[in-house]
């Protein structure tokens, strides 16, 4: 038979729900099956895996087939998931739209074959009708097989790394006509079987094969070294022939079969075979090879109770639309093979049609014993390949992955909180690692998702992004001798006096005061039954010094009025310390109240406070903190149900102030009960001091994000617990700051699940990220001339 038309010899005759009767009186059980990420598995999560398909397999029935298949195709990348409205979104879309990626679905079978002896001829007609035994009726013996397959499904489904899936109807359909129909797309075409290859339509296939023990060398194991990331210092692992799948980048699929055979019947063959070679007069070197590899079988099986002997037969169809391109991707594949010190088998003709033909899933048990190799099932689940392409969410924050650079969708902010508790970040690197534009790819497009930003930043970070959004944002810039515009003590009115509000306006007071011991209840009551008779003796124009002039007018007789003791309100403290905020005083700029700028503030939904200028001053960068926190409570917690972040950038230098820290952890508190999270910026986490309050910093912060660190990563992993393969990851970072696709790479832990992925970003982006430096500038000056961000960058980019 040189030629196959599918429509003439359809292989299915009937399928139930995820089951196929084949039109060779095997019945097959199909299932999806969905791996972790590519790179984010530790040595101990493949040996676990390992583990979990052994226990899993090792109880079905004899004479089963299990036969995994994993088809890895060239694909390009559509981006209908990446937003495609702002000017950014547009450009990102474009840029990655095209871009050519290898497509990996992996699929499990498990067949009940026909013919229990499992012994097929060794070339069998697979399309043949077997009249006499179709099991059109689910007798009694598929109905025990499904019990157990249901039972290896359900414990492989619980391991929690992988989950299995049932086909339906239309996909096993799907996947039938996709394989017979060589992947063309868009027409329907005939399989040619020719002496040099198989040409189906445009396509021309072959194959390599492992189809005896001779074929292996001396080891198997659940995982290798990958040569690519491990360095001196620590060992990257990959599943042990992870090169022939996502590495590969060819087109190809990879076939694993496993025959689950009678463990006594196969002791005596060998026991024979041993007792035959022994006796061999000829006895040359390959007969020493085969008789030293079958002693080992024989001794594992003997030593292993919980061993289970296979026939099994692994093979890679592979396919090109160039003919002359099947010997490149040939050899790639044997060098493949040879790092495994592995031989393969290359069929030809004849062999090379049924190797095609019997690795769809309903002929399978059409392998001969000629096809298949002898051992433990152990050493066969070694050849499993356990992970696949990089996931994105449904919704979230484009990143790249690491094996393609395509986009990612990551879901960092978790509305059903699956993955974290809390949704705060923290950003870790060194100067010049690109952490504020990191910051400014993750709150852009937080932005662009309608989440509500306050940046507290001391570099002059985010003005950039910003404007491009012109009437959404407002930039309130600390300038010497000029306040924020800031009254905590505004309020439209006396609705607002909320139990809520005078909490917050007592804190406020009480911090001004710091006296640097732990305000009493007392004292905090006092305080509170103050401004509620300030509120309700004075009508309008409440601001700080309306409340000192209050107190002042009052200071004779407000002790008694309020029937509180001296000890609790010192009308004399509160008159001395606040006297350098008011009037003439020092600090007194900072309170100025010409008109209230809460209200323009509340509209907006990008606030950048821009502290640059008074980092090196404590007492006005502390009460600073304390308006913006009085802002952040009337504008981003007033509305529950909208997202907010707050975002404290340079937050080492913030941090050298006493108070800073308890006043952070408060937001930390506070923003549970909001629909938000919080986000710091640190170069390392020893800047964040060794006490209680970080650990409850860091214990409230379950998204990590980490940049490049020459100086090492081993006080993170301590203070952050992270596992040894999080390390390792880390370890493995490598930017690429040159060439046409440039790339910084970074660490992001998500809750439990971590890994390593890219941002490569197109121009438009780049500019309006950039942070500092001559490009920066020359952007700046072309928004000062045109006063339009978008034109700036655009200009900048064809200049």
């Amino acid at each position: 038979m040189n030629k196959i038309n599918l429509s003439a010899y359809h292989p299915i005759l009937d399928i139930q729900d995820h089951i196929v009767f084949a039109n060779n009186g095997n019945v097959v059980l199909c299932f999806k099956v969905d791996f972790p990420e590519i790179y984010s598995l530790s040595e101990k999560d493949f040996e676990d895996m390992h583990g979990s398909w052994f226990q899993a397999f090792k109880s079905l029935p004899v004479s089963t087939i299990i036969h995994k298949q994993d088809v890895y195709k060239k694909a390009s990348y559509d981006a209908k998931n990446i937003p495609n409205s702002s000017f950014l979104e547009k450009a990102t879309n474009d840029y990655f739209k095209g871009r050519e990626y290898i497509k990996h679905a992996s699929y499990l079978f498990f067949v009940l074959p026909i013919n229990n002896a499992l012994n097929a001829s060794k070339f069998t007609n697979p399309f043949r009708k077997v009249e006499k035994s179709i099991h059109k009726k689910l007798d009694h013996n598929v109905k025990e097989f499904i019990t157990s397959v249901n039972d290896t499904v359900s414990f492989v489904n619980n391991s929690q790394k992988v989950s299995l899936k049932e086909l339906n109807q239309n996909e096993i359909i799907m996947l039938t006509n996709k394989y017979f129909n060589g992947f063309n797309e868009g027409f329907d075409t005939d399989i040619q079987l020719k002496k040099s290859n198989i040409e189906i339509g445009e396509n021309h296939f072959d194959v390599l094969a492992v189809n005896s023990e001779l074929c292996f060398g001396d080891v198997v194991q659940s995982s290798k070294t990958n040569d690519k990331f491990t360095s001196d210092d620590f060992v990257f692992h990959q599943g042990f022939i992870d090169g022939l799948g996502l590495n590969l980048n060819e087109n190809h699929i990879v076939n694993q079969i496993i025959y689950l055979d009678d463990k006594h019947k196969w002791r005596k063959l060998l026991d024979k075979k041993i007792e035959e070679l022994n006796k061999s007069s000829n006895f040359g070197t390959q007969n020493k090879v085969i008789l030293k590899k079958i002693e080992d079988i024989v001794a594992k099986i003997n030593q292993d109770d919980s061993s289970r002997i296979i026939r099994g037969h692994l093979n890679i169809v592979f396919w090109s639309k160039e003919e002359k391109e099947l010997g490149r991707i040939a050899s790639k594949i044997k060098t493949e093979f040879k790092e495994l010190d592995i031989v393969p088998y290359y069929p030809k003709g004849e062999e090379r049609k049924h190797y095609f033909l019997n690795s769809y899933c309903c002929f399978t048990s059409n392998f001969s014993n000629e096809d298949l190799y002898v051992t433990d099932l152990k050493h066969a689940l070694c050849l499993y390949i356990n992970n696949t392409n990089y996931k994105s969410d449904a919704t979230g924050i484009i990143f790249n992955d690491r094996e393609h650079n395509i986009p990612v969708l990551k879901d960092v902010w978790d509305e059903r909180k699956k993955r974290i508790k809390a949704r705060n970040f923290a950003i870790f690197a060194p100067t010049g690692e690109g952490k504020s534009f990191l910051a400014n790819n993750i709150l852009r497009q937080y932005f662009e998702q309608q989440v509500r930003l306050v940046i507290i930043d001391l570099g002059g970070s985010y003005s950039k992004f910003a404007k491009l959004y012109p009437d959404d944002h407002i930039i309130l810039r600390y300038e010497q001798g000029k306040n924020l515009g800031i009254n905590p003590f505004y309020i439209s009115s006396l609705k607002d006096l909320t139990p809520d509000h005078l909490e917050s306006l007592g804190v406020f007071i009480m911090e001004l005061m710091a006296s640097g011991k732990q305000a009493t209840k007392a004292e905090e009551v006092a305080v509170k039954k103050v401004l509620h008779y300030y509120y309700n003796s004075i009508a309008s124009n409440h601001s700080l010094a309306s409340l000192y002039q209050f107190v002042d007018d009052k200071k004779e007789t407000l002790i008694q009025e309020l029937k509180i003791q001296e000890a609790y309100f010192s009308i004399y403290n509160f008159l001395h310390i606040l006297s350098e905020y008011v009037d003439d005083g020092l600090y007194s700029f900072l309170f100025n109240v010409s008109e209230d700028q809460t209200y323009k503030i509340e509209d907006k939904r990008l606030i950048v406070f821009e502290l640059d200028e008074v980092k090196d001053n404590k007492e006005i960068l502390s009460v600073m903190l304390k308006l913006i926190k009085s802002a952040i409570q009337r504008t981003i917690w007033k509305n529950k149900a909208e997202k907010g972040i707050i975002l404290f950038d340079e937050f080492a230098k913030q941090l050298k102030f006493e108070n800073v820290l308890e006043s952070v952890e408060f937001y930390y508190q506070a923003i549970r009960k909001q629909n938000g999270a919080i986000g710091i910026i640190l170069q390392s986490i020893n800047q964040l001091p060794n006490n209680s309050t970080s650990a409850s910093i860091l214990e409230n912060t379950q998204i990590i994000y980490s940049l490049n660190n020459e100086k090492g990563y081993e006080e993170l992993k301590k203070r952050l617990n992270l596992s040894s393969h999080d390390l390792n990851q880390l370890k493995s970072i490598r930017n690429n700051l040159t060439g046409e696709r440039k790339y910084t790479e970074m660490f992001i832990k998500i809750g439990k699940e971590s890994n390593i992925f890219r941002l490569e970003v197109p121009k438009e982006v780049f500019a309006a990220y950039l942070t500092d430096g001559k490009e920066s500038e020359d952007i700046m000056q072309l928004f000062e001339d045109h006063q339009n961000m978008e034109k700036a960058i655009k200009i900048f980019i064809n200049s």
